[in-house]
């Protein structure tokens, strides 16, 4: 029984990366992103709760954000730190139907991250923090497939894969 559920569990993880961060794929999560990112208070609300769902999941994390406060989420200074890194996944977001105007951000990106060695676990963390928050802002809108092909895109780039 457990090999079977472990199967079944490889496959769905299989067809979930099989999907394509395809043209329509990424206007699906221009238009999500918008919805759950939203604006003012709201925004901020949701930062901090994707930031709460990666230090839950990986609290020595914490450590790579001591200079902005990482052991405070709820701080000024934290929050500041998150809404800067909001504000470049935002407009990685909004270009996914732009190449160039993508690639040139997702450089600029990399760069900011190469000097910080920021481990490629963290970007799955993120990725994992991401999907938990998803779908509370977004409800039976949510496709995590798409989400998952889409943020591996933007997280490559930032990688420099």
């Amino acid at each position: 029984m457990k090999t079977a559920v472990v199967l079944l569990l490889a496959a769905m993880v299989a067809y979930a990366s099989a999907k394509e961060c395809d043209k329509l794929t990424r206007l699906k999560i221009k238009g999500q992103w918008n919805r759950a990112y939203s604006s003012g208070e709201d925004r901020e609300h949701f930062a901090e709760a994707v930031w709460r769902a990666i230090f839950a999941q990986a609290p020595e994390a914490r450590n790579l954000f001591t200079r902005v406060g990482g052991d405070d989420t709820g701080s000024p200074k934290f929050h500041a730190h998150a809404n800067r890194v909001f504000a470049g996944f935002d407009i990685a977001i909004k270009l996914l139907d732009q190449p160039d105007a993508l690639k040139a951000q997702l450089d600029h990106l990399a760069q900011q991250h190469a000097s910080r060695n920021i481990p490629d676990n963290y970007y799955d963390v993120f990725r994992s923090a991401l999907l938990h928050v998803l779908p509370a802002q977004l409800g039976r809108c949510y496709d995590r497939e798409a989400w998952i092909a889409c943020f591996n895109l933007v997280a490559n780039g930032i990688r420099g894969h």
